[in-house]
């Protein structure tokens, strides 16, 4: 399977190092240094050296990072939205699969007309903004997350890397679309695995 994301984001901070404490908003969240071997294994699942990445957000089973969270912002100043990036290429293919068979639009069709669920997804959108806005503020994205949110669905492997990185209860459409994927880890081992 291979994986269909744009280029990771990168930016000319440190990537090794914690962001700065804003003046105001939420305290930044501690931030572990990426071990090369994790770039080097995120490099191989990609087919592309990473850029931009502040920390593995989540691994898949086997080990090996599955997500992965970067900048907001790219080293020539282009803002980049995706803080939360899926990077094996099992589960790309896996989420590309579901959008193929129209998981995407039935989602979208519910937000339009499910109350609870609009709320729910509002609350992810500000979730999205808030963990991003720990990492750097970039005033042209203010306001925008990714995936579509909060109105609707657009890609569900920025809903799905969300949900893996922050657990379930915060993105309601990441985590349908995660229970209807899954153990897409399975039958072996996804570490050996690249982007074509």
């Amino acid at each position: 399977m291979t994986a269909d994301h744009p280029a990771l984001a990168a930016d000319s901070v440190d990537p090794l190092r914690a962001p700065e404490p804003h003046d105001e908003g939420p305290a930044p969240e501690p931030v572990t240094p990426v071990a090369a071997s994790d770039l080097e294994a995120v490099a191989r699942q990609l087919g592309r050296e990473p850029r931009g990445v502040v920390e593995v957000a989540h691994r898949c089973p086997c080990g090996a990072p599955d997500v992965v969270r970067t900048l907001p912002r790219l080293p020539d100043g282009t803002p980049f939205p995706t803080s939360f990036y899926a990077t094996c290429p099992r589960l790309t293919g896996a989420v590309s699969t579901l959008e193929n068979e129209g998981v995407m639009a039935a989602m979208s069709a519910r937000l339009s007309t499910d109350e609870a669920l609009q709320a729910r997804y509002a609350a992810a959108h500000a979730d999205y903004l808030t963990r991003r806005s720990q990492l750097g503020d970039v005033p042209e994205i203010e306001g925008i997350s990714a995936g579509g949110m909060p109105n609707r669905v657009k890609c569900l492997h920025v809903l799905v890397a969300h949900a893996l990185a922050v657990g379930p209860g915060i993105n309601p459409l990441g985590d349908e679309a995660l229970a209807l994927l899954g153990t897409w880890w399975e039958p072996t081992s996804c570490c050996g695995e690249v982007a074509s």
